[in-house]
């Protein structure tokens, strides 16, 4: 465990004189040496735009952009590595998917099927479909355990007027692990374009999108230790090649007269102006990180972790939790309230304590306002924390109820 801290530089540092401890996983993950090496090797000795000038510098510059882009489509099982589009961020890939795809197949009152547990990244561009279009959008509900309502779910996916269904693999606000497979099974028999959002479960367990059957899915570089402002959106050749691109303008043209223009293939008729070069290198990098450490070793530590992490909660009586009360299919996140306590200062005493943990909706409105409560806390675990910290957390909990009593 001390070599894979020892990785992270920023885990060194204190707040107020006391060690950092880091439980903001799901917002984004701390970035290891190599990334940052990476990025910063990338901008002194490599610097230059892609595909354009016949230059070394130019010409090394494209093969590591290149080169990030097949290390991304192995990472995910991807047949080729002209399926892998750059993109910002999920919320950017989704709203490609919505706004080319999307738009361009439905027609006034079809369905989007959602869950009632999805990042507003999941919601809003549909919503946006929904009131261009008149296209109707249901939410499949959680049950009493918290988890989706598979019969509900069923019945919904049945409906022959659903024509696409869009899923996160693992809510952000509950750390549920939805059985998507079994769901894009049944959609794929009712010929429904399926979309995954992996942005929480692409840095905890092995993504493979030929096992997984879906038509999309995407993830931010962020969350899996990789920079901001990088992301992915995979797709089926056959439906990308069909999509209209998203952006117009540079790098994305094949050919241009004053009358009209040609788009280049995919994935470069979707990545329109100067890509964020140094971005894709450093997620390259933590795919590269990932795959070193290897998804058992990941597994074992983070289980660990997760459960020592409930074992602590579950003595604090007073603590309400939110979602599945179990262990099973869920990845190392916890929504809490404390009584008569507002989620914000919660997290403002904590943070006093070097303990960063995030307060608020969780970009998932819908699901507070199930909950019938407007923010609660939340901490979310990766790797490489501890289970000292945890235990720092939960001491420093037991602080913040006291002090409010």
């Amino acid at each position: 465990m001390n070599n894979i801290r020892k990785q992270f530089p920023i885990l060194q540092r204190k707040i107020n004189g006391k060690p950092l401890v880091y439980f903001d996983n799901a917002a984004t993950s701390q970035k290891p040496k190599r990334v940052l090496d990476a990025i910063q090797n990338f901008y002194e000795n490599t610097n230059s735009n892609v595909h354009r000038s016949l230059n070394p510098l130019d010409e090394k510059a494209t093969e590591l952009y290149e080169g990030a882009r097949k290390k991304v489509a192995r990472f995910i099982h991807a047949k080729d590595s002209q399926e892998v589009i750059f993109t910002r961020n999920a919320t950017e890939s989704l709203n490609i998917i919505a706004k080319s795809y999307a738009r361009s197949i439905l027609k006034k009152g079809d369905i989007i099927l959602l869950t009632i547990a999805e990042h507003h990244s999941n919601i809003v561009p549909w919503l946006q479909l929904k009131h261009e279009m008149g296209i109707e959008i249901l939410y499949i509900p959680l049950n009493e355990s918290g988890r989706l309502d598979l019969a509900e779910a069923k019945k919904m996916l049945a409906n022959a007027r659903v024509k696409i269904f869009s899923i996160a693999h693992a809510s952000n606000a509950l750390g549920i692990i939805h059985p998507i497979q079994d769901l894009i099974k049944i959609a794929r028999k009712k010929n429904i374009i399926t979309i995954v959002d992996a942005a929480q479960s692409v840095a905890h367990m092995e993504i493979d999108v030929q096992n997984l059957d879906c038509d999309f899915l995407v993830f931010s570089g962020h969350k899996m230790y990789g920079p901001t402002g990088i992301g992915v959106l995979w797709g089926r050749r056959e439906l990308l090649e069909k999509m209209p691109p998203f952006l117009g303008g540079g790098e994305m043209i094949l050919e241009v007269s004053q009358e009209t223009f040609t788009a280049k293939e995919s994935p470069w008729k979707f990545e329109a102006g100067t890509p964020h070069i140094a971005g894709a290198i450093g997620l390259g990098e933590a795919v590269e990180f990932l795959q070193g450490i290897g998804w058992k070793k990941i597994h074992t530590i983070e289980n660990d972790l997760k459960e020592y992490l409930f074992k602590r909660i579950k003595e604090l009586p007073y603590l309400v939790l939110y979602g599945p009360k179990d262990t099973n299919r869920r990845l190392a996140i916890l929504a809490f309230t404390l009584p008569d306590i507002h989620a914000h200062d919660v997290a403002d005493i904590l943070g006093e304590e070097g303990i960063c943990i995030r307060a608020g909706h969780h970009c998932a409105m819908p699901l507070h306002k199930m909950f019938k409560i407007s923010a609660t806390s939340r901490v979310s675990l990766a790797f490489y924390n501890t289970k000292e910290e945890i235990d720092m957390f939960a001491e420093a909990l037991e602080k913040v109820y006291k002090k409010f009593r």
